[in-house]
């Protein structure tokens, strides 16, 4: 199955301003994540955004970039709207969305989300790891997958939550923001009201699990390292040598 991939990137991120441009050994970021995203070789890749600076800079590394509109509430909404520029016609019925603050991300993941996504049952297929680090468990800004397994490696979801949960022994596992869609699963999505769970707990998959969308999740080992503050950034400097 050939995927379209599309990375939402906005420059006005609150505790990290102009992150999409932040240089890490030489490259934006933003270039970074568009490389990996190349590299997994599932499909065509262009970076969804609201700012000329970035759409440059990544045409400046030979990419592709499509001028959204910057009132977009989530990166969702800037992803469909990048689809319906892209591809009026329908050719693509999957697809990827990455987060532009992955520079490190492992294409491999990338390839897993599009054969989760090959499943014609399934509406949205996204990922999660196991909580290892014991404060993990008990952070709300980890959120955590909760599902049942049907295969090895993945599960059925049921719920997604800032809490610590499940009760009771056993694992937890930290939720990583990685979807793959089915283009009318994320035509549906957006067209909903933000749900009342979506709205308490602040999580915008809830809204699908409401109304009654399939998610499978995706069992991976480790957590990418997402850039959010500039101490993160730090470390993805030294990460790459920069």
């Amino acid at each position: 199955m050939t995927a379209l991939v599309l990375i939402p990137a906005r420059m006005a991120s609150t505790r990290l301003p102009g992150k999409p441009l932040a240089d890490i050994a030489g490259k934006p970021m933003i270039v970074r994540v568009y490389e990996r995203a190349v590299a997994a070789g599932v499909g065509p890749v262009a970076v969804a955004t609201d700012s000329e600076a970035v759409a440059q800079a990544i045409r400046a590394a030979g990419g592709e970039a499509v001028l959204t509109r910057d009132d977009h509430p989530s990166g969702s909404d800037r992803i469909n709207e990048a689809l319906q520029t892209k591809d009026p016609d329908g050719a693509f019925d999957t697809v990827i969305n990455l987060q532009g603050d992955l520079p490190d991300l492992d294409a491999q993941v990338v390839r897993d989300a599009a054969a989760l996504i090959g499943d014609p049952q399934v509406d949205i297929a996204t990922f999660a790891a196991e909580i290892v680090d014991i404060d993990e468990r008990e952070d709300p800004n980890v959120v955590k997958a909760i599902g049942t397994q049907i295969a090895p490696k993945r599960l059925r979801a049921l719920y997604f939550s800032r809490a610590t949960a499940p009760w009771g022994e056993g694992p937890l596992y930290h939720h990583i923001g990685i979807y793959a869609w089915r283009r009318a699963a994320l035509s549906r999505f957006v067209g909903l009201p933000p749900s009342p769970l979506e709205k308490r707990e602040r999580l915008e998959q809830l809204r699908a699990l409401e109304a009654g969308m399939r998610i499978d999740i995706g069992l991976v080992d480790t957590v990418p390292v997402g850039v959010d503050t500039p101490a993160d950034l730090e470390q993805a400097r030294r990460r790459f040598g920069g």
